[in-house]
């Protein structure tokens, strides 16, 4: 895996709290590499507004051998972060083949997972979630590995196959300052050659638009009885809220990335994604948050979707 480091500002945000798990832990801190470690970059890296990490054929072969069936249900097993609800429900309608749960292995060698949705993109390739599935905050070395995606997961079935990423797009503002928690990956073709949305097709992507619409926020919870194994959603009207948005939501861990899909369809799966979940309050634990996608964000996914 490779990318460009550069300096780093660290600013805590301790208003929210990550929705990624790790075993039974949330959001564990670590230490960052010091900033005086990173000296002598290129002015030019830095200013790039974009982070990207590359991982290598080898790594991506490794990932898919890594993440076996029982890998995968294990992970969901070792977490129990509470009762499921109120507001958060099982999907049961029309199978939603763009949203899937995203297997990696965190900064501290954790198995994890988030969720991710296909959308829309020139390489018909791209996948978003949240920026903190893909690398600790205000760190440039503390990232996640062994990532894949699997669209349509549902209490273990893989109907639609398992994607390796081979890139993960983060703002740089996430990386040096802990803001814009949003990422755009880029995945492999299939087992057989097959591009991502070409197998399971691609919500729509808005950015810039005002907040007040009404969402269907999607997530795999780590809550019970689902532990991550099934989908849930939450519906409300976005509010604007400290610069971010918010619904009333009591998803938890492992539903970090999942879509915020306005305009949607319940009898074609289909929306448009405006944003993803990004944490809840700390003071407000039934309130989702999530950003507001505006140019940082398109300069991510629209660098995804040429990849």
């Amino acid at each position: 895996m490779t990318e460009t480091p550069t300096s780093v500002t660290r600013r805590p945000r301790h208003r929210v709290t990550g929705l990624a798990v790790a075993g039974m832990v949330l959001a564990l801190a670590a230490p960052a590499a010091p900033a005086t470690a990173l000296a002598g970059h290129t002015r030019a890296a830095a200013a790039d507004p974009v982070s990207v990490m590359k991982y290598t054929a080898a790594e991506r072969r490794d990932a898919l051998a890594y993440w076996t069936p029982s890998r995968m249900k294990a992970v969901g097993k070792s977490v129990d972060l509470g009762p499921t609800g109120p507001k958060a429900k099982p999907w049961r309608g029309t199978p939603l083949k763009t949203i899937g749960r995203l297997f990696f292995v965190n900064a501290n060698g954790a198995d994890t997972w988030c969720t991710a949705t296909a959308v829309k993109s020139a390489n018909r390739s791209a996948v978003m979630s949240a920026a903190h599935c893909v690398r600790r905050g205000s760190s440039p070395y503390n990232t996640n590995s062994s990532m894949v995606f699997v669209p349509g997961y549902n209490k273990g079935r893989k109907p639609h196959g398992v994607f390796a990423v081979r890139q993960a797009l983060t703002p740089r503002t996430w990386q040096t300052d802990s803001t814009d928690d949003m990422s755009a990956l880029v995945v492999d073709a299939d087992k057989n050659g097959r591009k991502l949305t070409d197998v399971v097709g691609g919500q729509a992507v808005a950015f810039n638009r005002p907040v007040g619409d009404k969402v269907s926020a999607f997530g795999y919870s780590a809550t019970r009885p689902q532990l991550g194994e099934e989908l849930l959603r939450c519906v409300g009207t976005a509010k604007k809220t400290s610069g971010l948005q918010a619904i009333p939501c009591d998803m938890s861990g492992g539903s970090s990335g999942g879509p915020w899909l306005a305009d949607f369809k319940a009898a074609t799966g289909k929306g448009v994604l405006i944003s993803v979940n990004s944490a809840l309050d700390s003071l407000t634990p039934t309130e989702m948050r999530a950003e507001v996608l505006g140019a940082t964000a398109k300069k991510v996914y629209d660098r995804a979707q040429r990849a």
